[in-house]
This record gives C-alpha cells, structure tokens and sequence, in this order.
C-alpha cells in the first residue's frame, strides 16, 4: 500500500495540466505518487500525459462521470493510506505535503484536512472555493474562514491557526481512504458542486474530525469548467445543497430548515431575476427545486443509514446562526465578525 496517492481529476484541462502540474510533480514526488484520472477527454490531455509527464501514473475513464463518481471509479483502482483530491488548475508550494501528513499521521481521529487555498491571480488574498476552511450556517449556506458569500478577504495571516471546520475544499482535499470509503465516497448522484461538503458532514456525523492547516499553502485559479454565472452550476449548487441538507440534517431540524429554505430559495430566484435580469439563474433554481423533489425519495434509505450511524446531535462547526442576516443586515462581512 502506498503512503499518499495524489490524484487530479482531468477533463479537457490540458491548458491547466500544462501550466500547474510540473509545480505538482516538483514539490510532491518525495512524498507521494502522483495520479491523472481522465473524465474522457476530447482535447489534447492524454497526449499531453504520455508525451510530457510519463512519471504521472494515468487511469483512463470511459465517460465523463463528472467530479463525484469520476473520483469514485479512480479512487477504487488506487491502494493508499491516504488520498489527496487535487483541482488540475493548483499551484503547490514547496513542502506543502509535509504539514499535512504530519498531522494526520500524529492525529487519529482526524478524517481530512485542507491546505490554505489562495488566489492565483491575487495571491495576497483567499480563494473562494476553500479559503481557510469551511462552515455552515443553519439553513446550509456554506462560507469559509476567509469568504463569506461573494466577498473574499485578503489575507493577512489572520486565519493562520489549524483550526477544526465542518469542511475541507475538494480543491485540495487529503482524506484517509478507510474513512473515505466507510462512509460511502463523494454521492456520485451529485455529479459536481456540494459533494465534498456531503461527504465531510457524513464524517462529522460518525464523530470524525475535519481540519484546516494554513501551514500548508496553494494558489488555485477557481471556477472549473463552469463560470460563475452558469445556470447548469446554478442548478447544480441548489439541487445538491437540499439533498445534502435532507441527508444529514438530524430529525429535530429538518422540518424546519427545509420549510425555511422553500422560502429563502425563492426569494433567491426572484432577486435574480428582478435585480440581475438573470432568466438563466431564475430558472435554474425552479428547477432545483423541482429536481430535488422528484427525487428525494431516493435518498431514504441513505438518509436513514446516516441518521444511523450519528454519534452526536449537533456538530459545533454547522453553525447556529444565518449567514443571511449576519453578511445583509448586520453588515458582517469578514469571517472574524461572525464569531
């Protein structure tokens, strides 16, 4: 069995493999080996693979799985103590790993942790998509040390301290196969956007811990295959968000957030399309809902083995608070303010 298998998810990122892997295989091979698993491709990537990076260990899918199942069937064909999901459009660092392995080889309880994620393009402040670790308010909106909602704050060492958090980014997320697999792998269902939050609050809900370690740093370019604005991410998001929320939420809660969130997500689609002009956003988030209806019966069963194997009713890292009333009528918009 291999110590830490590092393993990028490709799918017509030649431009990222060309630009952000040597830094990868630079400052990581001494302690890991170095996977690409392909999503079916249809640019140029595996020719770039074999031609220019034959030291990368390469799995080939036969289709585009997207990021949760494409994980899972890599995932299955790799023997390590420990995975590390990494984004194709990462710049590592020097010694990067060694804060990482340290800690989870010294902390048992301990199922994934994260690096500190920075901007590529402003590299004095956080990234959106993990920054300093991951939380959720109440009602499952999910914000970081370091972003809440659209505002990114620079970084000033201010979140520097290892921290314990409800997530870690699957932008650069190291987690120990066994707890990976004892909890069932990223849902392959969500196809892309709220997967690793799922998976991290399934851990939580056995009585495993998740961390931040800031001594360990990254710069990722952000967005993935799908901008911003995209309605498809839109769907995406919300569609993902409420199946989660159904999965883990314990009994006491549900009722309740989920009554709140009908709401809340409405209100989201006609600000959009009233303040925005967005038809694409006002639509996408119609038909989350909608999705997310038809097929929420076949989530009982996994909802039931989840609410089954939870050791404590609440998780100190979903916080009690609405991230909506802290960043729109408070005027809180740094992390620190929160707390």
């Amino acid at each position: 069995m291999k110590k830490l298998a590092i393993v990028i998810l490709n799918w017509n990122g030649a431009a990222m493999l060309r630009q952000y892997l040597p830094t990868v295989l630079a400052y990581s091979r001494d302690e890991a080996t170095v996977y690409v698993a392909d999503n079916a491709s249809t640019d140029e990537s595996l020719e770039l693979l074999r031609s220019d990076f034959p030291e990368c260990r390469l799995i080939v899918l036969d289709k585009n799985w997207g990021f949760a199942e494409g994980y899972n069937k890599s995932l299955r064909q790799i023997d390590a103590e420990y995975y590390l999901l990494l984004n194709s459009d990462i710049e590592v660092t020097p010694r990067w790993l060694t804060p990482l392995l340290s800690y989870m080889d010294d902390h048992a309880d301990v199922a994934a942790c994260q690096p500190k994620l920075l901007s590529i393009f402003e590299r004095n402040k956080f990234e959106y998509a993990g920054a300093s670790g991951g939380f959720l308010d109440r009602f499952g909106y999910p914000f970081c040390r370091g972003r809440l909602f659209d505002t990114v704050e620079e970084d000033h060492s201010q979140y520097d301290d290892k921290a314990d958090i409800l997530w870690a980014t699957g932008a650069a997320l190291m987690i120990r196969s066994k707890d990976y697999w004892d909890c069932g792998g990223l849902d392959g269902r969500f196809f892309a956007h709220n997967e690793e939050i799922d998976l991290c609050w399934r851990l939580h809900i056995r009585g495993r811990r998740i961390v931040c370690l800031p001594a360990s740093k990254v710069y990722h370019v952000g967005g993935g295959t799908l901008p911003k604005s995209n309605p498809m991410k839109t769907f995406l998001n919300f569609r993902n968000n409420l199946t989660m929320l159904y999965k883990c939420l314990p009994e006491s809660e549900l009722q309740s957030v989920m009554r709140w969130r009908w709401l809340l997500d409405y209100v989201a689609a006609w600000e959009t399309l009233i303040l925005n002009r967005n038809w694409g956003d006002f639509r996408a988030i119609y038909r989350a809902r909608r999705a997310f209806k038809r097929w929420r019966k076949d989530f009982e069963a996994d909802r039931q083995a989840i609410q089954t194997s939870r050791v404590a009713e609440k998780i100190p890292e979903q916080r009690r608070f609405s991230l909506l009333w802290q960043y729109y009528v408070k005027g809180r918009k740094c992390f620190s303010e929160l707390l």
